[in-house]
């Protein structure tokens, strides 16, 4: 089978491997469609994330839907021909984040595409069937492939407790700030404002029904102090994360979804606690796979409008080259196998 490794900074090279082959509990999958993610652009233009650094050849990719092929002989779930998405994360399940549900936080979990574990641009993976939900037919292999992004989304959404008359913030309107917005939309609050710099994202997220806010002047910020009871910051941006404390009202609500680059004290911890203010972190998500295949199958939060272009397997680099000239108008690439 084809799979394509980064193999340095902006060096992909697609190599023949063997098609892997089920374990007892795993389905092999043959993969339909994949979702390039910010962390996979993000490899490919600088080789690391944070702590996470690519020092061999990656396959990267980790947003994926398929059809399964093959089952291992313990497998019940499902059956050859299934259509299925894939929760990239495998947990060890034996430690006390997994068995307490907090799986996401599992210290030895292996994630798709997060060196040195492989992930998903390849023509077949083998997979946990445990970590597989099937697609019905009302719901695409493209859709399916959303489900990771979305489940971030939702995640962020179920930490921040919200309450129908509530105010929001989202700060920062790409994939991840998309997928929050559809899901704080989708629980039914009507007070949404998102700040980006982007006109093609913010006339986006207005189409979907969200106030806009363009901050590309970060002094824009100044105008909505003590303005939202909820901030979500899904940009990863240093002046975004620092303007929370002020947009979040008095006992107010921040959710931390974006990892900004540099590693720096950048929030007004005096202001916060004058607020009485409270902080939520985000590190992916856990048992969210159920929750956005029923909200997409049930037409509640729709995908699709997100996907912003299409690419053949084999125009992966072509693909990546897109993303990033055009970063400021890309939602969504999709790779078709």
């Amino acid at each position: 089978m084809k799979a394509f490794y980064l193999e340095s900074i902006k060096q992909f090279s697609k190599k023949d491997i063997s098609i892997p082959s089920p374990n007892a509990g795993e389905v092999l999958v043959k993969v339909k469609n994949v979702g390039i993610c910010g962390s996979d652009v993000h490899y490919y233009e600088y080789g690391k994330i944070g702590n996470f650094v690519i020092e061999k050849p990656l396959i990267l990719g980790h947003e994926a839907a398929g059809d399964v092929v093959a089952v291992g002989s313990e497998v019940k779930n499902l059956k050859v021909g299934d259509r299925v998405a894939m929760e990239p994360g495998i947990p060890c399940g034996k430690c006390k984040f997994c068995k307490s549900g907090r799986y996401n936080l599992c210290p030895d979990i292996k994630f798709w595409a997060t060196p040195p574990v492989d992930g998903t641009f390849t023509e077949y993976v083998t997979h946990p069937a445990d970590f597989c939900f099937k697609l019905p037919s009302d719901v695409s292999y493209e859709e399916g492939a959303m489900f990771e992004p979305l489940a971030v989304g939702l995640w962020a959404t179920e930490k921040a407790n919200l309450k129908p008359e509530n105010s929001v913030a989202i700060l920062g309107v790409g994939t991840i700030g998309m997928m929050t917005l559809k899901s704080v939309l989708a629980v039914g609050i009507t007070d949404v404002t998102v700040f980006d710099v982007s006109d093609f994202k913010l006339d986006m997220a207005k189409q979907f029904g969200a106030k806009i806010v363009n901050s590309k002047d970060p002094s824009i910020f100044k105008n909505y102090s003590d303005a939202f009871d909820v901030v979500f910051e899904t940009a990863g941006n240093s002046i975004t994360t620092s303007n929370t404390v002020n947009l979040v009202s008095r006992g107010g609500t921040i959710i931390l979804v974006g990892l900004p680059s540099k590693d720096e004290n950048i929030l007004n911890t005096n202001l916060l606690n004058s607020k009485e203010g409270v902080i939520k972190t985000v590190f992916r998500y856990a048992n969210m796979y159920p929750r956005a295949l029923q909200l997409v199958s049930s037409g509640k939060i729709q995908l699709k409008p997100l996907i912003t272009k299409h690419f053949d397997f084999d125009q992966l680099p072509e693909a990546f080259d897109y993303i990033v000239k055009n970063n400021d108008k890309v939602i969504k690439v999709m790779m078709n196998f």
